[in-house]
């Protein structure tokens, strides 16, 4: 495995290294141990009793970037949602999808219902070997979460073309609220639990911040031009 060592983005000592992925560059991922949780607050759509729902678990993790609560335990399980990601290069569609994945999308709805990813930088752009910008850490280190995890929702079939929207994460099973977006179709091993996917006037914009390159000059890091989310709602 090949380990990061940018010492602009060293993770602390109480944290694991994220996982990487061999011969390419990877995605960043914050690094979280469950410890239990609870279940105070919903997603922005969290269905009614009507509606199938799945149950999710969301224990503790770390400590939270940003206070927020934990989504609620039952997540509907049916049917896409059309959100709207705003961002300071432009808005981003993207519809995500809860047949495959509601407990993730349960997780993103809550946490923008939250106001969590709101004027929040996206922190990572690599450009060579993968080509995804990530997002959704309001500490900027790359190693922050929302204080609590959940499990991968992976059929070991998932690939990365571009408009792939993803989680990020340190391991198996420790999501929280990092997630990617390919804008390149990507070869990544199918281990980043795809919730959704954007439009093509959203991969052609974050195709245009990559080709103003990584600051530094380097394959992999900050954006040269600041893409910080503005709100994310639901369409």
């Amino acid at each position: 495995m090949i380990g990061r060592s940018d010492p602009a983005r060293t993770i602390p000592a109480m944290r694991k290294p994220p996982s990487l992925i061999p011969a390419v560059l990877a995605v960043a991922a914050l690094s979280l141990t469950a410890c239990g949780g609870d279940d105070d607050s919903e997603a922005i759509d969290p269905g009614s009793s009507d509606v199938s729902s799945t149950t999710c678990d969301y224990p503790a993790a770390g400590s939270a970037a940003k206070e927020v609560g934990p989504p609620s335990t039952e997540a509907p399980d049916t049917g896409d949602v059309a959100v709207t990601i705003g961002t300071t290069v432009g808005d981003l569609k993207a519809t995500l999808g809860r047949d495959a994945t509601p407990c993730t999308v349960n997780s993103f709805l809550s946490l923008a219902d939250q106001g969590y990813f709101d004027d929040v930088a996206c922190h990572r752009l690599t450009t060579s070997g993968i080509f995804v910008l990530q997002c959704g850490d309001p500490s900027g280190t790359g190693s922050g979460g929302p204080g609590y995890s959940f499990a991968d929702e992976l059929e070991g079939t998932e690939t990365y073309p571009a408009g792939t929207l993803a989680m990020a994460n340190a391991g198996p099973d420790t999501n929280g609220s990092q997630f990617f977006i390919v804008y390149a179709d990507s070869p990544l091993d199918p281990a980043y639990t795809v919730f959704g996917h954007v439009d093509d006037a959203a991969v052609t914009t974050l195709e245009d911040v990559a080709k103003k390159g990584v600051a530094g000059g380097a394959g992999d890091g900050a954006p040269k031009e600041d893409v910080t989310i503005t709100s994310v709602t639901v369409d």
